[in-house]
């Protein structure tokens, strides 16, 4: 009897594809009609049959499994992102990478201090330490290998659109060249590449000195070895990457050992150790992926960051984009992302770096470059060279790569199949099911859209009261604030709705046809994607094959007692590898983009760009569980605790106790802030000083700007805001790169003027009148390691060639012109033209030319009063600070 009771069990509704309950024997004797499936009702008003087809999933039951659920996937996905670094390495054999050993390189490095280009610390004790290091590891290598060294000091000029677009010009900068090669010789080569110079007043010791700590290892590694390479190996420790990519440029366009190049790898950092990422290949050459899916030890990769970072979104770029565009060589770009919180600040310091992240590097670096030394296809690359490559790893433990067109032809397949099982299911004959299959399609993208205007309207708020990045050290924060409000959102207008507009339409239906709705939705962006010729789509594909699985497969019978239950974990089984993925992936996206917040400029409001990710990542984790909305019988408890954490933690906010920046000795999260005491002299067209300033330009690196500091040193307030000078190109400061787009918020505090021991020296060498109303204008400039030219022509002139870069000028954002010159030890003066168009009637002159000379190191580093307004910055700000000169003049 108690069977018969409740022996109610699950089947496939034919009609619906939907989950039902089959009646039993004693139950159907009743002869009681069967249920309405789309909700309707009877005469009188009543609805049909004596029972509700829902399943009974109650929300103490539902929500919190469903909760559970997703936690538990993603502590698995924050534990598989530790996993391989929480492996103690191996003792090293004599054939083997030692970490022990490369961190003895690391440390040397780094002792020598920051290494600015220009710099005595830079062009002398760094080079004299790899070339002594390289030495030694050449006297103790076998005879299968001959190892040749070269000191090149290239100079050089290039245009390039990073940064809105400038012009840079090198001279006499350095690399240190080591190839290996088999004693008889090798025609063909691949790349190792990493930079040893480091940004000024930090010591770079993950950006890049563990990187070239790696390759002195894998060259000494290598060199012992009694095994003779196919091809050759060159190791390319160059000196002046953090000033634009310019050593690298000097190296690929110049060196006679470069035309041998077939492949490189690129070891850079985004963070201070942890995993790192292959996060650009190519360009095509899917040979050289499928290499590193054979050779790596530990593997990390993943085409959703490649097509992310190439999008420009992250304001950064690699020697990777040199090599590629102006060598024309394909090769992998490899990043250390783990903590970039202090990347690029005085805390990058070798201490900070794991043993194990050096080891895991080492190996997998040296796996990828004796694969690429021996294989028979980087001979003959050029025969492999076409097709991309959809690649990422399964929780670090491997790696999936195959040909983008297989998952052309995979994503196709998928969405096709996906669509004839919804077109079966809306030409089915049931009343109003096709109009209300798309008003329910309607109704998710509009709790969508709802979601994310509340979502980003709390954010504006946020910023707006000044509590912008109140999570940038407390990270949970953002979940609790802009997590839970989605969540709450999406709910809420689900739950109103089925209130509202579906309370008589049958529950099980609902949670039928909503999940169609969603399959649809990801199936319409798997065709979209696949389109676009976007790698990435490969999620979609995920978010449509398990599900729609998951659909075909739940069709068992379940009785009634167990039905909730069972039916639960199977749906959750069936989701399992998605949801992973993307726990996984989320984890990896945040660990990148939340740090870059803190030095994405003051225009950009941090809290909007990270509540969008959250409600993005919301929006797909939550599509396949919003029909559980429909079929449990109600979320208010659901609603009320999201809605509680979300006002209490927003008031919390509001009232400021979550200070964005720590000064932790383990874990810093600094405020970034440049100050530069500036000389400014502006000339009319007689040469005649018809203005002069001096102070020290603030600019902070976030969108906060300066409101935290301002009770510090009180002095440095909204009142000195610095005002542009329009007459004057990129508003008459001395940018040290044209990133003025993204820092309109600065401050100027006035100060004694600047007078360095070492003055620049700019001169006007001659004036020509060339054919068609041309007028060419030659200079002589001499000065520090680091200057910046801007130039903006006249009314009525035109800039139309010069002798930097290709000949053909490019604008930055904005219309004005930049170059960004640096030198290495004993450069000639630099000599330069720009030739304009002009008009016959010219009396104000026809262009306008400004130079900022920058002193990073040395006796004119920093001025008294500089040292002295660093001081009083507080612990948690990371200050760099240096001098400089501005003269614009009128030609």
């Amino acid at each position: 009897g108690g069977r018969a009771a409740h022996g109610a069990a699950m089947e496939r509704g034919g009609d619906t594809g939907g989950w039902r309950l089959r009646a039993t024997a004693a139950q159907r004797d009743r002869r009681q009609p069967p249920p309405r499936e789309d909700g309707e009702r009877g005469t009188g008003g009543k609805k049909r049959g004596g029972r509700r087809l829902l399943l009974p999933l109650p929300e103490a039951r539902g929500a919190p499994l469903v909760l559970l659920y997703l936690l538990g996937l993603r502590a698995l996905a924050q534990v598989s992102h530790r996993q391989l670094l929480s492996r103690p390495p191996a003792a090293a054999g004599p054939r083997d990478f030692s970490a022990h050993r490369a961190r003895g390189y690391l440390d040397n490095i780094t002792a020598i201090g920051p290494r600015t280009v220009g710099s005595p610390e830079n062009e002398v004790l760094a080079v004299n330490y790899l070339l002594e290091q390289i030495r030694g590891i050449e006297r103790e290598s076998t005879d299968a290998h001959k190892i040749s060294v070269d000191v090149q000091r290239p100079t050089g000029s290039f245009s390039i659109d990073f940064l809105g677009g400038f012009t840079s010009y090198y001279a006499n900068i350095t690399n240190v060249v080591v190839k290996l090669e088999p004693r008889s010789g090798a025609e063909h080569a691949v790349l190792s590449n990493c930079h040893f110079d480091s940004v000024p007043n930090t010591p770079g010791a993950s950006d890049d000195a563990v990187s070239c700590a790696v390759m002195l290892e894998i060259l000494n590694t290598l060199s012992k070895s009694s095994e003779s390479l196919q091809h050759a190996v060159i190791f390319l420790f160059n000196g002046a990457e953090e000033n634009i990519l310019q050593a690298s440029h000097g190296f690929i366009t110049q060196h006679e050992w470069a035309k041998s190049i077939r492949a490189f790898i690129n070891l850079e950092a985004a963070g201070v150790g942890g995993k790192e990422l292959v996060f650009q290949t190519g360009p095509e050459n899917p040979w050289l992926v499928q290499a590193y899916v054979v050779a790596a030890k530990h593997p990390f990769a993943s085409v959703v960051a490649q097509e992310i970072f190439q999008s420009g979104i992250i304001p950064a770029d690699t020697d990777f984009r040199i090599y590629r565009d102006f060598g024309n060589v394909p090769g992998i770009d490899l990043a250390f992302i783990e903590n970039g919180y202090i990347y690029h600040t005085e805390y990058d310091t070798s201490d900070r770096i794991l043993t194990d992240s050096i080891q895991r590097a080492g190996d997998n670096i040296l796996a990828v470059l004796k694969y690429l030394a021996t294989s028979e296809k980087l001979a003959k690359s050029f025969e492999y060279r076409h097709g991309n490559v959809v690649f990422f790893d399964i929780l670090g433990l491997f790696v999936l790569a195959y040909p983008a067109r297989v998952g052309t032809v995979m994503n196709y397949i998928t969405a096709a199949v996906a669509f004839f099982y919804l077109s079966k299911k809306m030409l089915q004959p049931k009343p109003r099911g096709g109009l209300v299959w798309f008003f329910i399609c309607g109704l998710t993208l509009t709790s969508w859209v709802c979601t994310l205007v509340a979502v980003l309207m709390v954010a504006m708020f946020v910023s707006i009261i000044g509590r912008a990045l109140s999570w940038y050290t407390h990270f949970y924060v953002s979940v609790s604030l802009y997590g839970t409000a989605a969540a709450a959102k999406l709910i809420l207008v689900h739950m109103l709705a089925k209130k509202f507009f579906y309370k008589n339409v049958n529950e099980q239906y609902l949670g039928d046809v909503f999940f169609d709705a969603s399959l649809m939705i990801w199936s319409i962006a798997l065709a979209v994607m696949t389109q676009m010729g976007l790698c990435s789509a490969f999620i979609c594909t995920l978010w449509v094959a398990f599900p729609l699985l998951t659909k075909l497969m739940i069709h068992k019978e379940f009785s009634q007692k167990g039905a909730t239950i069972k039916f639960i974990v199977m749906y959750m089984l069936g989701m399992f590898v998605p949801y992973l993925y993307m726990l996984y992936l989320s984890w990896t996206v945040f660990e990148m983009f939340t740090p870059v917040m803190g030095r994405s400029g003051s225009e950009i409001p941090p809290d909007m760009v990270l509540a969008g990710f959250i409600v993005i990542f919301t929006m797909i984790l939550s599509s396949y569980f919003i029909n559980f909305i429909y079929l449990v019988k109600s979320t208010k408890t659901t609603l009320v605790t999201l809605t509680t954490v979300f006002v209490v933690t927003l008031i919390l906010v509001c009232s400021g106790i979550f200070f964005p920046y720590s000064s932790d000795a383990a874990n810093p999260k600094p405020k970034r802030v440049f100050l530069q005491h500036t000389s400014r002299r502006f000339h009319d067209l007689d040469g005649n000083v018809v203005k002069s300033d001096s102070g020290i330009w603030i600019n902070g690196f976030d969108y906060n700007g300066i409101s935290h500091i301002t009770p510090h040193v009180p002095e440095i307030n909204d009142t000195i805001r610095t005002p542009c000078e329009e007459q004057a190109p990129f508003c008459g400061l001395p940018w040290i790169l044209p990133v003025h787009f993204m820092f309109r918020k600065n401050w100027y505090l006035p100060a004694p003027e600047v007078l360095p021991r070492s003055p620049i020296r700019f001169k006007l060498l001659s004036k020509q009148l060339m054919p068609w109303n041309s007028v060419r204008l030659s200079f002589e400039v001499s000065g520090p390691s680091h200057m910046s030219l801007y130039v903006r022509p006249r009314a009525g002139s035109a800039l139309s060639r010069w002798s930097l870069g290709d000949g053909m000028p490019v604008t930055s954002v904005g219309g004005d012109y930049f170059v960004f010159y640096s030198r290495g030890l004993q450069a000639a003066p630099w000599h330069f033209w720009v030739e304009l168009t002009v008009p016959e009637k010219h009396s104000d002159g026809i262009v306008s030319l400004a130079i900022a000379a920058h002193y990073f190191f040395g006796e004119d580093q920093k001025s008294p009063q500089l040292y002295a307004l660093l001081e009083r910055f507080p612990n948690w700000t990371f200050s760099s600070g240096w001098s400089c000169t501005y003269d614009l003049f009128v030609f």
